[in-house]
């Protein structure tokens, strides 16, 4: 019987590193989206300085363990047996909750996610307990559940969401008024007031936030601390001004970046000393849980279930080693984590300032806000006087030169807001934690960052309704987070009670495959989106790195058609309905790599120097022949697939055989042109182009050879409209292939002359 209580054990620990792994990967974008946004100071030392802030927050936390045991559920209430149950669900919904989030690019809250977890799963193991007795009355759910406090977090989300938000831009929208955007002229006046301030927010956020959950500070020291709170901000905002003003004046140091680096250490510190009970409380409750059990039963023999968990009630250390290792972990994942990039990138994308590639496709509701956002805009620009009004524009004018160098390596926004957003983060969080609210550190990092971008006009008419699209997708997602969790959580128990160890092993198999192959396909979209990047590459500036540039997007592009043209003709004539679906699918991605070309001409002309300028009709010309040939395959590619999947007749053999032909030939040419590009061996053009009039040829013959079918022999109206469509969009595709070929072999050689 203890040895099954021993493997859940194993089991629940081995969890909880995946869950470390899953958790800190969501909730890094909490502490490092505003140094990476703002690039303040290399990526090295931003992962240094959040990994002793890791570091030193979970080696000084356990006084919020008790949130697994107790803050939730009434422990008395539950049977050991029953409570272990509770923490399996509970550590394999969460595993798998967070691990789909990471790959979805999205952070959510791991607070709301576990509160509800524990709350499903003993909501379930409750209403067991309550259906096996005889009135099997649910009201008598409160009595196992401490709903007083589920009330709670539920408004402190709602609360959250809403006040960072606001508090965010009101805050950013007046250091804009006082910085401009060009705060550089403005920081030798403000910046020490500004940097003591902050510097005294972020003190105040460690002091509060901090050493709550510090188990070594005495009550003393802490009464002291809330007793005398007001004076200590006072003398340390008198000490942060000064030096700040003494790293301005004497050591020449920018404060901006200086409360960007403490800011970071501060919220990386505050993120592991809240945030680690997210990971590990229910492993550590579970092992508690069963030193309990275990020493009752070896002096009185009592059953699990029979054995009442009233001891989780009291206060019980966690044990250091513990916490060393968790943080180790936390460490590692921060700095190997790809999934922790992707999510980060997620809350840069919808902060940065100025338009680009969004992410999030808008809606409904996105439009409506923007559309109402805009005429209430007008509307008090109307009330205002013309003379304020022309002030406040003028301090949110960009500079010339911030609209030239705008490229993709470029910080997402200035270090400005990210000093903004670090800061009044910390405050709200502290405030939150002194009054005792349930606070999530996902939520108002998050939200305030949304906040100082509305205020900082980075959502304007070009790029406001994905963005408001993207924040409506990852609000909802927090709300969904707690739905699923709960159902999940439940379900999960549901299982593990009635299916025993069996059920329990193999959701445990499943969980930990899931995760795996999660880690495996993230893995590979990682290099995919790599390769997409250099592919989607704007910062050209002279000739030869236009010639170089499109010489690769001409490469990939005609790859990819030749390889889906010959797989949707093999597939064709095999009648293969699931293959010609993927090749459905697969045309998306190649649209969407041009569409996304087309997106950037805008930073790719603004980034050519002042002698390049003219190849920007070259680039514009190159994309329009590369869209029209996507959108022949395209063609060719859904039409296959629509033939196919209505039922139709198949091609005739000799359709098919022909059409086989036209590929072999194609297969030839675009293979040379490859190799052309490839190789930059721009001499070979000629010979390309000397082959076009062959394969148009025979094109044309195939198509007079299908007229002569149509006369003489019984042929199918729906395969006659699908033959003939193929091999129209062949010779367009081989027409804007041939186009294109003329197009840089002219641009090339005119190149080279200027050069020479």
């Amino acid at each position: 019987m203890e040895e099954i209580y021993i493997v859940m054990l194993v089991a629940l620990f081995a969890l909880a590193i995946t869950d470390l792994v899953v958790g800190v990967s969501n909730d890094a974008i909490n502490f490092l989206n505003s140094a990476i946004g703002s690039k303040a100071v290399s990526m090295r030392t931003i992962m240094i300085v959040a990994s002793v802030g890791v570091a030193v927050g979970a080696i000084f936390s356990s006084g919020l363990m008790e949130v697994a045991r107790k803050g939730i559920f009434l422990p008395g209430q539950f049977y050991f047996n029953e409570i272990m149950i509770i923490f399996m669900a509970v550590m394999i919904t969460d595993v798998l909750l967070l691990d789909f989030f990471n790959s979805l690019g999205l952070p959510t809250s791991t607070t709301v996610s576990i509160v509800f977890e524990l709350l499903g799963a003993a909501v379930c193991m409750a209403a067991i307990k309550i259906y096996t007795q005889s009135d099997g009355d649910l009201s008598a759910l409160t009595e196992y559940i401490n709903t007083a406090k589920a009330t709670e977090i539920i408004v402190g989300i709602l609360m959250a969401v809403v006040i960072a938000f606001l508090i965010g831009a009101i805050v950013q929208y007046i250091s804009r008024l006082v910085f401009s955007f060009q705060f550089e002229k403005k920081i030798k006046y403000v910046g020490a007031v500004f940097g003591g301030l902050s510097l005294t927010a972020i003190l105040y956020f460690i002091l509060i936030k901090g050493m709550k959950s510090v188990p070594y500070i005495s009550e003393a020291t802490m009464d002291y601390v809330n007793t005398h709170t007001v004076i200590i901000v006072l003398i340390g905002f008198v000490i942060f001004t000064g030096i700040s003003q003494f790293l301005m004046s004497v050591l020449k140091l920018n404060i901006l970046r200086t409360i960007i680096i403490i800011g970071t250490f501060a919220l990386a510190l505050a993120f592991a000393g809240n945030d680690l009970v997210n990971f590990i409380g229910v492993p550590i409750a579970a092992w508690q849980s069963f030193d309990l059990w275990q020493t009752a039963h070896s002096a009185t023999g009592v059953l699990p279930s029979e054995f009442a968990m009233t001891g989780l009630s009291g206060s019980v250390p966690t044990p250091e080693i513990l916490l060393v290792g968790a943080g180790a972990v936390m460490v590692v994942t921060l700095w190997f984590s790809s999934k922790a990039r992707s999510v980060v990138d997620t809350g840069i994308n919808l902060a940065r300032q100025g338009d680009g590639v969004e992410r999030f496709e808008p809606n409904w509701l996105s439009r409506g806000i923007v559309r109402y956002s805009v005429l209430i805009g007008n509307a008090v620009s109307t009330i205002l006087p013309d003379r304020m009004t022309r002030k406040i524009e003028n301090k949110f004018d960009k500079p010339s030169s911030h609209l030239r160098s705008k490229r993709f390596d470029a910080p997402a926004f200035d270090m400005v807001r990210a000093s903004v957003n670090l800061v009044v983060a910390s405050v709200l969080i502290s405030i939150g934690t002194n009054m005792k609210l349930p606070l999530s550190t996902t939520y108002v990092t998050f939200m305030v960052a949304m906040g100082t971008s509305l205020a900082d006009r980075a959502w304007d008419r070009e790029s406001a309704v994905y963005r408001v699209a993207g924040v409506l997708n990852v609000v909802g997602g927090w709300f969904v987070t707690a739905i699923v969790a709960f159902t999940a959580a439940a379900i999960f128990g549901a299982i593990i009670y009635f299916g025993g160890t069996i059920a329990l092993v193999v959701l445990i198999i499943i969980a930990l495959v899931l995760v795996v192959r999660s880690g495996i396909i993230h893995s590979r979209k990682a290099k995919e989106e790599k390769t997409r990047k250099r592919f989607n590459k704007s910062d050209i500036v002279t000739i030869n790195e236009i010639t170089s540039e499109t010489s690769e997007n001409i490469s990939k592009v005609i790859a990819g058609i030749n390889k889906m043209y010959s797989k949707t003709v093999d597939q064709l004539g095999y009648y293969d309905l699931s293959k010609l679906k993927k090749n459905y699918k697969r045309i998306e991605k190649l649209e969407s790599e041009v569409d996304e070309l087309k997106d950037n001409i805008f930073y790719f002309i603004k980034s050519l120097d002042e002698d390049s300028v003219e190849a920007s009709k070259f680039y514009i010309l190159t994309l329009d022949h590369l869209q029209d040939m996507v959108q022949s395959i395209g063609f060719i590619t859904r039409n296959s697939y629509n033939h196919v999947h209505n039922n139709h007749k198949n091609l005739k053999f000799n359709q098919i055989r022909d059409l086989k032909k036209v590929d072999d030939k194609m297969q030839i040419l675009f293979d040379e042109i490859t190799h052309t590009f490839d190789n930059h061996e721009f001499g070979n053009i000629d010979s390309l182009l000397n082959e076009k009039q062959d394969l148009m040829d025979y094109v044309s013959e195939l198509i007079q050879k299908q007229i002569q079918r149509i006369r003489t022999s019984e042929s199918s109206p729906k395969n006659t409209k699908l033959y003939f469509g193929i091999l129209l969009e062949t010779k367009d595709l081989i027409g804007s292939t041939m186009s294109l070929l003329q197009l840089f072999q002219e641009f090339y050689n005119e190149a080279r002359t200027t050069t020479y």
